[in-house]
Formats: C-alpha cells, structure tokens, sequence
C-alpha cells in the first residue's frame, strides 16, 4: 500500500513528485490538498504526478497539481526539476515533457542546471483567459496589471519601487478577481535594471512561493511587451535566480534555473482523506 515519493524543488519552490509511469495511486484532488499541508501531510508548493507520455517527441507526460489539489496546466520549476530526474534515469540530456500545455522540449545544462522552452506565450484576452475582451497589456485593475498565459494565467504589477505592494494582503483578492474565471498566478515585479528584475509571486490554490518559473517567465514578458527590459532578463526572487529569454525569432520563452533532489520517502495513501 506504500507510495513512494520524491521531495524537489527549484529555488526552494517545492514539490512532492509521485511517479505513476507504472502504477496508479489513487490520489484524488483532496488526497493531493492533504499531502501537501506542510503541517499534518509532507508540504509542498505543487504536487507533481508522472505518467506515461502519449505525444509525439515526449518521454513522460506530467501533471502539476496546486496545493488545493486543484490541477495547473503548467509549472516552470517543476519542470525542470521533472526533466533533471528523467535526464538522470535515461542519461540523455534531451528530454520532452508532455503537459496539459503542449509539449516542452529540456536541456540539460549540467546536472541540476536545466533550460526549458516554455513556448509562446498566449496574449489574447480569450487566452489567458480573462472574463471579457480587453487589451491584455493594460488590464482595468487598480496597479495597471498585464496579463499572459504561460499555461497557466499570469497577472504581473510593475512596482515603482520594491514591496509597494504585499503579496500576501493583495494577492489573495487579486487571484479571485472577478477578470479572472479560472483565478490568477499574480506577480508583482520592480525593475532594477535594462536586463534585471526582482519578483514575488502569489500563486492560485497555493499562496506566496519562494520563486515561480512560469511567473518568472510572464513577468519578462510583460515587462518586454511595455518595453520595460530586453530579450533576456535575470529574475531575482526570495529563492533565487531565473534567466529568462523571449527569443524575437519564433516566439518561445527559455527559461533556465537549478533543479535539486532533497530527499525521498513513502507514504500510505490510505492515511488521507479521499
């Protein structure tokens, strides 16, 4: 009746990584809400879940669960961390990861260094989605907010100087905001320089994380969308770096970061609620 599990995280963003490639788990929305309660479960940010891959070019296809237990179709650090561990079990430093976003292509730098192409992000209103047409650089929010899809929908405030605004008192309102029917990831970045930033994310159905990719990526792109930054940007955040690349020639969003294993274990999925 044992699970095993693996405990990764990038820039101290964690997850807990169950591998289904072979066997299902029973892990329903509720079981996934009380494994990830870092006071009675094992705590994390995103329950990671690995499945066989069934696209074209893919070596696993995963899923990225919120803290809620509610399902995300995209997470960056996760998926770094996802493609580090394929890359270790394979020895390629190629790796496909197929998502509910498409299927994004890895490369391992080193081990535990890994870039992957997110791909193009979305920036119509029906897109990201927001609850009705509008210009998706100026949304009609107090802050002036701009949104994208990175898979998953993105709002990114541009703060004229650091903290103006705290995650924690703004960020739960704003992930509710009515502009947004499926919730938003809310991101609120300070520029420090022509290639820098510095973000804090508030993530939905998790809260404030110590670094977000898929936030990361939304920021620069924004950020480049209002001419705030250049291709390539460094984002800063409570855990760390992130080097983010829009590239102008196809549209794709590179995002570059470590992956780290911190420990494996096992649990009962029986010992938690279904």
């Amino acid at each position: 009746m044992m699970t095993g599990f693996l405990k990764m995280h990038g820039l101290g963003n964690d997850f807990v990584v169950v591998d289904e490639r072979a066997q299902r788990h029973d892990l329903t929305p509720a079981r996934i809400a009380a494994l990830s309660d870092r006071h009675t479960g094992i705590g994390c940010d995103q329950f990671v879940i690995l499945r066989p891959a069934c696209a074209e070019g893919a070596d696993v296809f995963v899923r990225f669960f919120n803290a809620d237990g509610s399902e995300s179709g995209a997470c960056g650090n996760a998926s770094r961390c996802v493609a580090d561990l394929v890359a270790r079990e394979s020895g390629r430093t190629s790796i496909g990861l197929q998502t509910r976003a498409g299927v994004l292509p890895a490369t391992i730098i080193r081990p535990g260094m890994v870039t992957v192409d997110m791909g193009v992000p979305a920036q119509g209103w029906e897109d990201v989605p927001l609850a009705e047409a509008m210009d998706t650089l100026h949304l009609p929010i107090a802050g002036n907010p701009a949104a994208v899809s990175m898979g998953n929908p993105h709002a990114t405030f541009f703060l004229p100087v650091p903290d103006a605004m705290d995650p924690c008192v703004a960020g739960p309102e704003l992930e509710h905001h009515p502009l947004f029917p499926q919730r938003a990831n809310i991101g609120f970045a300070h520029v420090t320089a022509p290639d820098a930033m510095r973000l804090r994310v508030w993530e939905r159905g998790s809260g404030l994380t110590r670094a977000c990719g898929s936030g990361a990526c939304a920021a620069v792109v924004n950020a480049i969308r209002r001419g705030l930054v250049a291709r390539t940007c460094t984002v800063a955040m409570d855990g760390g770096e992130l080097n983010i690349t829009w590239r102008e020639a196809d549209g794709h969003v590179l995002m570059t970061g470590p992956a780290v294993t911190s420990f494996t274990g096992h649990f009962n999925p029986e010992d938690y609620p279904r």
